[in-house]
């Protein structure tokens, strides 16, 4: 069947509105992304599915904990397109207003205990007594650096949580003192070789780390593992002092459920190739999908506080987005 001019004109629009738009400009250059270490494995596979689409761009991603991540921003004034943190706030607290517009919320986590076979106890402990195995003699156990990032201070947070939970007084303050200070490192992500060789049995993680990596797992009681909202009146007695933006300070990190923000920074470097791996990331079909399968429940669409800060953002990213407190 022959086609008329106008029919193959129609053909293809509808093969162009059919494209993703972050698959429709033609776009080059460095992206520069800062993110959390816990976004690693499935940033991964979406630089890599986004460089396919698009040859001419390179993502250079840096992982590390998110605070450290905003302050090599913030503080030692590294240029960067990019930065998605672990916790939204960091983003609030560090990079908005001076240094970015907007902060969106895109995905959620819950903490757990990993462990592997190789761990003390490991064919004991269960969501019961994960506590007393952590308090017994010649367990090692830890977390990531609380100043440094955000699954520190919610490991240290859920270790508070379960004192009121359980219903045993001093339990925290057990658990810390069994803790010693070599078995805290700057972020999560390390503690997983130490797992695996066996320098560690227990380690606090995000699931979604535990189930890319393999590991074992305790999973806690809502209560207790930050995973959802509706118990952030709970959450809230939890709280965390860690170090401020200028040396000697110190804020309060208040529990809540867990939630992932990501921004586009004012001077971005590669605005263009930056805004359209956001859009990638933040669509459905693309980094959300990713997350999904690697244990990771995004938020669909993701989410913004208010219409003012939805119209600072680019017009690209405006459409994946909804207004909820």
């Amino acid at each position: 069947m022959r086609l008329t001019s106008l029919g193959v004109m129609l053909v293809m629009l509808s093969l162009i509105s059919a494209v993703p738009a972050f698959a429709a400009d033609k776009i080059s250059g460095d992206v520069i992304m800062f993110h959390a270490g816990s976004l690693s494995v499935p940033l991964a596979k979406m630089e890599k599915e986004f460089e396919a689409m698009h040859p001419g761009v390179d993502i250079k991603r840096e992982a590390g904990g998110s605070t450290k991540m905003a302050r090599m921003i913030s503080e030692v004034g590294k240029p960067a397109d990019i930065m998605a943190s672990a916790d939204y706030v960091v983003i609030d607290k560090n990079l908005i207003p001076k240094y970015a517009d907007f902060n969106i919320r895109f995905a959620s986590n819950q903490l757990v205990l990993c462990y592997t076979d190789k761990s003390k106890f490991a064919s004991e402990i269960n969501a019961d007594n994960w506590y007393d195995i952590l308090l017994r003699p010649g367990v090692v156990w830890g977390h990531s650096d609380p100043n440094l990032d955000p699954c520190g201070y919610r490991s240290v947070m859920v270790l508070q949580l379960a004192e009121k939970f359980y219903g045993k007084k001093g339990l925290y303050d057990k658990l810390i003192a069994q803790r010693k200070k070599e078995w805290v490192r700057p972020k999560s992500v390390e503690l997983i070789s130490l797992l695996k060789t066996g320098n560690m049995d227990y380690a606090w993680e995000y699931l979604s780390v535990a189930v890319q990596h393999g590991l074992k797992y305790i999973t806690l009681d809502k209560h207790i593992n930050l995973s959802d909202y509706k118990y952030n009146n709970f959450y809230k007695q939890a709280k965390v002092t860690v170090s401020g933006k200028k040396p000697g300070t110190t804020i309060e990190r208040i529990g809540k459920s867990i939630t992932y923000g990501i921004t586009q920074l004012k001077d971005a470097p590669n605005k263009a190739a930056a805004t359209a791996f956001m859009a990638y990331m933040l669509s459905p079909e693309g980094g959300l999908k990713i997350l999904k399968e690697m244990g990771q429940p995004p938020f669909i669409p993701a989410i913004v506080p208010d219409e003012a800060m939805v119209k600072k953002m680019p017009a690209e990213l405006q459409k994946l987005v909804k207004v909820k407190k």
